[in-house]
């Protein structure tokens, strides 16, 4: 397969990626808001799945057909600025989610699985639902940002 083909597959799988997560953070606000735990639940173990059906198999074709596409074209990619400093975001947006967001999304789906309609449940849910939330910007907006860098291709030093 040639260079072209290869940067195809990495802009799908980016498109795949992102899609999902921003997907994602849409029906979490919109369970949040029904205040239903039921929902909450639901919604949340259906984020899960989607990351292992569409999230992961989308870091795994960003990073292959990249690193083949930039092999076949020939582009040093720890030289290349716009490359590097985007595989940095990208990396910074795996360790964020790694760290906070998955283990978060399992709490909240398990919590709200058994809480009650309390007013003790629904802060002890939403402080939770506050924490991925944030933590869920910041892993979002790094990738988009590496999708800018990479579509812009600004003068940014490499290695």
């Amino acid at each position: 397969m040639n260079y072209l083909i290869w940067k195809l597959l990495h802009v799908v799988s980016v498109i795949i990626f992102l899609g999902n997560i921003i997907t994602g953070l849409f029906w979490a606000a919109r369970a949040h808001k029904s205040r239903d735990f039921n929902l909450i639940a639901t919604t949340f173990q259906g984020i899960i799945k989607s990351d292992r059906y569409f999230t992961l198999p989308g870091i795994v074709g960003i990073t292959l057909a990249g690193i083949i596409a930039a092999i076949h074209g020939k582009i040093p990619i720890l030289g290349t600025g716009w490359i590097l400093w985007s595989i940095i975001l990208f990396s910074i947006s795996g360790a964020i989610f790694s760290i906070y967001v998955a283990p978060l999304q399992k709490k909240i789906a398990s919590y709200a699985l058994t809480a009650d309609n309390s007013d003790s449940s629904w802060n002890t849910y939403e402080t939770m639902y506050k924490q991925w939330e944030a933590w869920g910007f910041l892993a979002t907006i790094t990738p988009v940002a590496a999708m800018v860098i990479m579509v812009l291709k600004p003068s940014l030093p490499g290695l």
